[in-house]
């Protein structure tokens, strides 16, 4: 805990709390979660990152599939799912569900909790009390949505850069960077686990899940040279130089899936 301290910056040399320490000290959530929040004050994403947690913080009941609906609520759920990952997935799933005035005609309609959005509705609204607190202010209106993909997953690796995983060679597994260093595979439930699209090489996670496989749960596709940005002190520049020449496995490029 107390290297995970120095690492996300809340702690100095000397072990004591740094300004950043003492703003993740008054925010009552894991710590990975609270600098990915902060992050999003440097990256000027704040109340999507505030939605992004207040999704995270209510689990995994967020779709359903019933099981005499599962063509129509794969067709409505694939309407919702972002190119760059599952957690701007679910940023855009509160979003789509904001603008239509959080209806619950629009959560049947799409097949998704509405039980779970009010929570998470409520955990948000919590979030900004708190980011009021350490002085960081929102959007004038609370909601203004930033289109920067760039900047969202920037912000969210601010505090997952922990756990980066590469593709392997095989294509159909990752390597976890730090740590246990294991084999994980995309969890099934993700919008990144494609048959119409290459796998993307670098992700983030933001858990491992362990059933009869270990799965990364929640991903976002970024870019290795993020890691020399956002933590010089955890990745050495020969560890993203060499993986960022990486050439797609072959069979999983997009001239592969082009000639399927």
């Amino acid at each position: 805990a107390e290297y995970m301290g120095y690492a996300l910056g809340a702690l100095n040399d000397r072990g004591q709390l740094t300004k950043l320490g003492r703003r993740l000290a008054e925010l009552p959530l894991d710590p990975q979660l609270g600098r990915m929040l902060i992050a999003g004050e440097k990256y000027r994403c704040v109340a999507e990152m505030a939605t992004i947690a207040s999704m995270l913080s209510v689990g995994n009941g967020i779709f359903f599939r019933p099981k005499d609906r599962k063509v129509q609520a794969d067709t409505a759920h694939k309407g919702l799912k972002h190119v760059d990952g599952d957690l701007l997935t679910l940023l855009n799933v509160y979003n789509q569900w904001r603008d239509a005035d959080f209806a619950s005609q629009w959560s049947y309609e799409n097949y998704i909790q509405q039980r779970s959005l009010k929570k998470a509705r409520d955990i948000r609204e919590q979030l900004v009390g708190l980011l009021e607190r350490i002085e960081i202010e929102l959007p004038a209106d609370g909601v203004a949505d930033s289109e920067d993909s760039v900047a969202i997953r920037k912000a969210i690796t601010s505090g997952y850069f922990y756990n980066v995983a590469r593709l392997n060679a095989s294509g159909q597994t990752y390597r976890v960077l730090k740590g246990t260093g294991a084999d994980v595979f995309l969890h099934p439930s993700s919008g990144l686990c494609s048959k119409d699209e290459p796998p993307p090489p670098w992700i983030v996670f933001h858990e491992l899940v362990l059933t009869s496989k270990e799965f990364a749960r929640n991903v976002i596709r970024i870019e290795p040279e993020w890691l020399s940005e956002i933590a010089p002190h955890y990745y050495k520049p020969s560890e993203v130089a060499v993986t960022e020449k990486r050439k797609m496995p072959k069979g999983k490029g997009r001239a592969a899936v082009a000639a399927q």
